[in-house]
């Protein structure tokens, strides 16, 4: 039996996404700090009265833990980019290792749903950069945790790996149904 837990998509989507992820948080740590030293600067990612990261990374929720939130993703992704380059190169990466980032990603789904939340029906404003970071935070979440579920011991565990994609799924056709029913309609 094949004990190796990520899948070679996990692994992919870990060196990928975290990049992907990384970026976006360091351009939003970036606008900050320029916003920071120049309240009238204009963030990179000011579209329209819509699509405004800067009106975004200036709310409370932007630094719900008293710092913002960007650094979370600064320092947390480039350790999903190695875990993942390391399972891509054929290195064993013990199990518990993404059972943490199961439980984190969990965690960080939660959060940046509660912020999806807050940007749609509260703020009211949609920053690109903070969308990216969601839409790799929850498939890394989700994938992390079928491919645990698909090495378990427990059959029962087993066969709901199969519905970690339909998870991903919706929680993309909620927060984008919710996107167009704020914002376009």
């Amino acid at each position: 039996m094949n004990n190796k837990i990520p899948s070679t998509t996990l692994g992919w989507l870990l060196s990928v996404g975290g990049v992907v992820g990384w970026f976006s948080s360091f351009i939003l740590t970036v606008d900050k700090i320029k916003i920071l030293e120049n309240p009238s600067y204009v963030s990179s990612c000011n579209i329209n009265s819509v699509l405004a990261c800067g009106n975004i990374v200036t709310t409370d929720q932007a630094s719900f833990f008293g710092f913002p939130n960007s650094l979370i993703g600064v320092s947390s992704f480039p350790v999903l980019v190695l875990i993942g380059v390391l399972s891509l190169s054929g290195i064993q990466v013990s199990k518990w290792m993404f059972q943490v980032i199961a439980i984190i990603s969990g965690l960080a789904t939660v959060f940046v749903s509660w912020l999806a939340y807050q940007s749609i029906y509260v703020i009211e404003i949609l920053c690109p950069y903070c969308i990216v970071v969601w839409g790799m935070t929850v498939p890394i979440f989700f994938l992390t945790t079928r491919d645990l579920l698909k090495k378990s011991r427990n059959s029962t565990l087993k066969s709901l790996s199969v519905l970690t994609g339909f998870l991903t799924l919706g929680w993309f056709l909620v927060v984008g149904s919710a996107i167009f029913l704020q914002f376009v309609i």
